[in-house]
Formats: structure tokens, sequence, C-alpha cells
């Protein structure tokens, strides 16, 4: 396969906190692969390595534009694509020697699948003491499940997420997301530097273990203490909440919707007077959030009525005045002209040599000294195999040899 023809990255703007950190991104699917974007997205420099013949399937994935998946522009953002089969012998022997330069591994093969090839933990190690494997599966690398497929619909729904997640005469619900490979890619990031922070200490890599199926119930809160200590199992409460009320969507008069909360005791007795209901505060139920919930149906209809009289706008400046807390029910064309985002650049614009500029969402959070940036979006399959193998010392009949073979 010939080397695609493309612009060259964008330099690392400096200064970047994770400069000088060497990734390689062997995952697909999402959990993996996202987390590397969040590294690459602080400066460091992430690898893409991809199959020769079967990319990443987020290349795939959701609408494309000419031909070209926009998923992927997000999920390859400041990474350099590479392409090697690591299952054929010279395919291992190069990713061995770019281990062996390497800060972190990041893979989600099934367990066994890395050992089945000679790549595992002992020959990673091997070349390289100070790497960190980070193997991200559905399950883990031990357990009955270890072998399974794993994917962060089933983490959804065996953490517990599903089964309160609905109407209460519904049926379980999924979300339309991938919500369990997200949050797994967040604690992935957060592992992986702090397996790093250790080998600061120790002078030694390690591996770190990561099942999708665990940061999601962590993320779900105090449920297993719950069930342990009252054998609580909390139910589907639609938009209700166990813990507060009000607490729902509500329809305005211009047949939009908007979201209210009252967590805080003070913003509840807030509501209620701006609603026209003052006389609810002084019920013996309203002093407690859980004793508010017993009683959701007259808070919802004292919200409700009063917000289905009035336009979605009107009821915004009202709350926003009475200091009482609401939101906006907003689809993604309300995100994209929505002021506060407008003002963070949670939305920012990457200029792409496929196609053109690209609204993307910006890196996660913002430094003041050391920030982060989008150097590039994803790029073309193997788009920088050559010039990454020709760094590692290979020459270019070497990577001419390795194409024919059919190992890049």
């Amino acid at each position: 396969m010939p080397r695609p023809v493309v612009t060259p990255p964008a330099p690392l703007p400096v200064p970047a906190p994770l400069a000088g950190l060497r990734v390689l991104d062997l995952a697909t699917l999402f959990a993996g692969p996202l987390a590397a974007t969040m590294l690459g997205d602080f400066g460091a420099e992430v690898v893409k390595v991809e199959h020769p013949t079967r990319p990443d399937p987020s290349r795939g994935h959701g609408p494309s534009k000419d031909g070209v998946g926009l998923w992927w522009k997000l999920l390859g953002r400041n990474k350099r694509t590479i392409t090697l089969d690591l299952s054929k012998p010279a395919g291992r022997t190069t990713l061995l020697r770019l281990a062996a330069t390497a800060d972190v591994v990041i893979e989600n093969f099934r367990p066994g699948t890395l050992e089945k090839w000679d790549l595992g933990w002992d020959e990673l190690s091997a070349v390289n003491p100070r790497l960190i494997l980070t193997r991200v599966t559905g399950f883990g690398q031990f357990g009955p499940y270890a072998r399974r497929p794993g994917f962060g619909t089933l983490a959804e729904a065996m953490s517990g997420f599903a089964a309160m997640t609905g109407e209460p005469d519904a049926p379980p619900t999924l979300p339309p997301f991938g919500l369990a490979d997200s949050i797994a890619a967040l604690a992935t990031a957060y592992a992986v530097m702090t397996a790093l922070s250790a080998r600061d200490l120790t002078g030694e890599g390690q591996v770190v273990d990561m099942a999708i199926i665990e940061p999601i119930l962590t993320v779900l809160g105090p449920q297993p203490i719950w069930y342990d200590q009252l054998g609580h199992v909390q139910p589907r409460t639609g938009n209700r909440s166990q813990n507060n009320a009000p607490r729902n969507t509500y329809r305005t008069a211009d047949g939009t919707w908007v979201a209210v909360s009252t967590s805080a005791q003070s913003v509840a007795e807030r509501v209620m007077r701006l609603v026209g209901r003052p006389e609810l505060i002084d019920e013996p139920w309203f002093a407690t959030g859980a004793e508010r919930a017993q009683h959701a149906d007259v808070l919802d209809a004292a919200v409700g009525d009063w917000i289905a009289r009035h336009p979605r706008a009107d009821v915004l400046a009202a709350f926003e005045k009475a200091e009482a807390a609401v939101a906006p029910v907003q689809d993604v064309r309300d995100v994209m002209a929505d002021p506060q985002y407008q003002a963070l650049d949670t939305v920012t614009t990457v200029d792409d040599p496929e196609l053109g500029p690209l609204r993307m969402q910006n890196v996660l959070f913002r430094l003041s000294a050391t920030p982060g940036a989008i150097r590039w979006a994803g790029r073309p399959h193997g788009a920088d195999t050559e010039e990454v193998l020709t760094e590692l010392g290979l020459s270019p009949a070497d990577v001419k040899e390795l194409r024919e073979a059919g190992v890049v």
C-alpha cells in the first residue's frame, strides 16, 4: 500500500505538560483509544498502530464526509498513524523496537492475545523495564468472564446503570452513546498518570488492568453500600430523584423543555416562591430532600403548571433572577450556539487538510500555565508509517521490505 500524501502534523505547542511522553495506541473501539487521545491533547506523542488491512473500526463508525469517517477525526486527533501486523514475526520485532522507545502501551485485545504473539508483559518489559502496559478490556485480565467479548453496552447493563435508568413502568434503558467506554477512558488516562508517577518513585514500569465494567460502577455512587447495609436497591424513577424534589424536566409554553434541580434546601424554597406556591415550604415534609421526594407529584404539579404558562426564555430569566437552578434541555444544535460553551471554547475549530475546518470538542480542561491543544485531527490510515519507522532506525529499504511482506 503506498503511503498517503498528507500535510505534516502541526508542531507541538510549547509548553505542553506531557511533552516527552511517548504512547503507543494499539487499541480500538473506544475506551483505550480515547484515553490515548486525552494524553495526546496535553502533549504526549501518540503513535496509533493499526492493522495494515483492518484499521480501527471507529474510522467507519457513524456518518462520514467524502468517504472520511468523522468520528475518527475526533478520536484520532493528535496521533501519528502507522500500520503494523503484530501477528507476523517482523511485526512483532518492529513493535518491540517501538516499545523500547515508549513510555506507555495501550491495548485492548482479549486477554492472552498479546501473549499468543509473544508480546506479553514479559517480552515488553524485557526490552523496556520502565514501560507502562495498559490493558483495557471489558471484564479485566482474570475471572470467569475475562475471555468473553466485552463492550461498553455490556458494562452499562451489568453495572446497574440500565436497571435504574428509565421510567418506573418502562424497560431498563441503555444510553445512546458510549457512556461506559468514555468513563473507562477517563479512568484509564488517570491510571496511566498514576502509574507514571509511581515509576518516578520506583524507576520501574508496571501493568495497568482496566476493566470497563468497573469505572461505571464507581460513578453510579453508593449503590453497593446502600445494598450492603440496608438491602436497598434503587428503582427506576425516570427524571425524578429519591433524594430531592422538585427534580424533573418540564415543558414550556413554547413547546421546549427545561430541567430543574433542587439539591439544596434553599434552592427548593426559592423555586416554590418563584412559582407562586410558598405555602408548600411550611409543610413538615418540605424540610428535607428525601421527604420532598416522597411528595414529588405535588411539587412537580406546582412547578410544571407554572413553567407551562411561560416561554422558555422567560422561564430561564425568572429562575436566574431568583437564583434557582435551571437549564434548557439542549440538542447538539443548541450546544453549538450556547453562549457559555462559546465563551469556554468547548467546541473549537480545527483545520484539517482532508476536510477543511472542523468543529469538535476541545481538550477536557484548561491549565493556566501549560495548556493542552488540538494540533491536528485524525489522520489517514498509515499516514506516518514511513516517518515513524525511519525515526526508529529502519532504512527505506527495510520499510519497503515490510510493505511487500504485508507487515505494514
